[in-house]
């Protein structure tokens, strides 16, 4: 079988021939909403749906972030990217969605830089810096 070497138009061709089922975000839980749950369900929802690139949601350590994150996914259909900011807490994280959300796919991706800069070029003072890394 020959492989397209433009992977832009071999995407692109099975984007448009290919029709994909829309999963829907389905969460499996015996508890719903409670507390501020529901406010911050809502006023997340109504922000992704205005159009907001970014949002934060804080909270202690046993507030249920997860199950909120969970419960908003489910209610605006749509995938989410979620940061973490170490191994464990990804981990945590992910496996707690998985088992809030059985039927939907949750990936975690975990880098093993501690620091990365890319090479670059700066023209106004004809700098080059060199790429550098740490890696764990």
């Amino acid at each position: 079988m020959a492989r397209s070497t433009n992977w832009r138009i071999a995407s692109r061709h099975f984007c448009l021939s290919e029709e994909l089922p829309l999963t829907e975000f389905l969460v499996e839980s015996p508890f719903q909403p409670s507390g501020d749950q529901p406010a911050a369900i809502a006023k997340l929802a109504e922000g992704i749906n205005g159009g907001l690139r970014y949002q934060t949601l804080e909270g202690i350590t046993g507030s249920g972030k997860t199950a909120t994150i969970a419960w908003l996914i489910e209610q605006v259909q749509r995938p989410a990217l979620i940061l973490e900011p170490n191994k464990s807490l990804a981990a945590q994280l992910a496996s707690e969605l998985r088992e809030m959300m059985p039927t939907n796919r949750v990936e975690f991706f975990v880098s093993y830089y501690d620091y990365y800069q890319p090479e670059a070029y700066i023209p106004s003072s004809d700098t080059y810096i060199e790429k550098d890394s740490s890696i764990n």
